[in-house]
């Protein structure tokens, strides 16, 4: 018996079908979905480097059935529906088995998204898939032995998706509830997916000029959307990562405060991607740890800053839009509150969000959480009581998401956070509404309704 055979006989977490390089050109990759913006770009990045991927887009009472098949009901709920809607897209008949693999990622920390992967191969094999490969997306070093390589184009360019994704998701659900022609904003979303993905087809769209002109572009036609301000009440939206972003995890809970008349604020995806790089420097002050590592994550920092800043400044030019704060901000509010050794899950970034949204007048937050998920009980609904000590008008609800939780039990305490919401804003109504953007909107102003937006700068 050869060295590998004997180390696979004795680890049977190494007997299980590796994606290699020539399955690069054979397989389609299928992917869970999350963030639909973002993922979007993704996805679109993923296929010019030559790889056939599908994000996908099951859902409903069927995803969660087969996840409860496949899956230990004590296991977190974002597990349960990612393993649930890969299995669900395989037993849907609409893939060729032989030529089909399943992409997941790792962040390498100490929670469920390290271990998805091996709970993932399991069920996999319960299910009879036990042949489809599953690929790992990680920056951690995790799973070398992949035949899916992470190169720097890559990276570059999925990491300036997570740039755009934020800012089409942050300027999208600003505008959404007050324009005047409903659906602007999503057609404009969709356009400039398309128009960022062609950039990135040509090599272009990432470098920091390149990002610094689509930023001040991406502002300015949204700034230009005609809307008409009235008084709505803000709700901010934190929480564990898949459960905060997914429509699948959150029972569509956007759509469901749009139906309420609420403007949404959602954390973007960069705060974490930047939480997970902070926590890297962090650990080696607070445990010890090499100094050129840690002199890399003040470069990788650095990268991250400079691009924010930019981004910050484009949207900081039109009065009708709110940019992001910079995540140095974000970080500081967690300051006496909460310890950065607080690192499990998203571990004292959660208590930073509400504390930020606090702090910018946004008092009432969703903590959305998976029952049983110990970091954002401790971090998230256990922060709490220490938030409201120094927001006294904090009106914050935290909602239990699992198989066993009604949707209408999960609206309806929603909907009391709300009642308390709009009796503060009749009590306290902000300043008189007010418009902005083009006289009437025509129907071919921008390419997604006929003609060409306002182009960004020649690149």
């Amino acid at each position: 018996m050869s060295q590998t055979q004997q180390q696979t006989a004795a680890s049977p977490r190494l007997d299980y079908p590796k994606f290699t390089r020539e399955m690069r050109v054979t397989h389609k990759i299928l992917i869970p979905q999350m963030l639909p913006i973002h993922f979007s770009l993704i996805e679109k990045v993923l296929r010019q480097e030559g790889y056939d991927v599908e994000v996908l887009k099951n859902d409903g009472p069927s995803v969660v059935q087969t996840g409860l098949k496949y899956v230990h009901n004590d296991t977190c709920y974002p597990a349960l529906l990612v393993i649930g809607q890969m299995i669900d897209a395989l037993n849907s008949g609409k893939y060729d088995l032989e030529h089909t693999a399943l992409m997941i990622t790792q962040t390498g920390g100490g929670c469920r998204a390290s271990n998805y992967i091996h709970l993932l191969r399991k069920a996999l094999k319960k299910a009879g898939y036990g042949q489809v490969p599953v690929v790992s997306l990680n920056f951690s070093g995790l799973e070398k032995d992949s035949g899916f390589q992470l190169t720097l184009p890559l990276i570059e360019k999925v990491l300036g998706a997570v740039f755009y994704g934020d800012m089409l998701m942050l300027l999208s659900n600003q505008l959404r509830p007050y324009e005047d022609r409903r659906g602007d904003a999503d057609r404009l979303v969709n356009y400039w997916v398309a128009m960022l993905s062609d950039q990135f087809a040509t090599g272009h769209g990432c470098s920091k000029r390149e990002m610094a002109r689509n930023f001040d572009a991406i502002a300015k036609t949204f700034a230009d959307l005609h809307v008409t301000r009235t008084p709505k009440v803000k709700v901010g939206v934190v929480g564990e990562i898949y459960i905060k972003y997914s429509p699948l995890g959150n029972n569509q809970l956007e759509r469901f405060l749009a139906g309420e008349d609420c403007e949404v604020n959602v954390p973007g995806l960069l705060g974490f991607v930047l939480y997970c790089v902070v926590n890297g420097a962090e650990t080696i002050d607070l445990y010890g740890g090499s100094r050129a590592a840690k002199s890399v994550y003040k470069l990788v920092m650095e990268y991250f800053a400079r691009r924010e800043r930019m981004m910050i400044a484009a949207i900081s030019k039109y009065p009708g839009l709110t940019p992001p704060p910079l995540f140095s901000a974000t970080m500081k509010c967690a300051d006496g509150i909460i310890g950065y050794g607080n690192k499990m899950g998203e571990g004292w970034l959660l208590t930073a969000e509400m504390m930020e949204l606090e702090q910018h007048g946004v008092d009432n937050i969703i903590c959305a959480q998976p029952f049983g998920c110990l970091p954002n009980h401790i971090c998230g609904k256990g922060m709490m009581n220490r938030i409201r000590s120094v927001y006294p008008d904090a009106n914050i609800v935290a909602i239990d998401y699992d198989p066993s939780a009604t949707r209408v039990n999960q609206e309806n305490r929603i909907k009391l956070m709300l009642s308390v919401a709009r009796e503060r804003l009749d009590q306290n109504p902000p300043p008189a509404p007010k418009s902005h953007g083009a006289a009437a909107p025509a129907a071919d102003r921008y390419a997604p309704f006929g003609n060409p937006a306002p182009a960004p700068a020649k690149i």
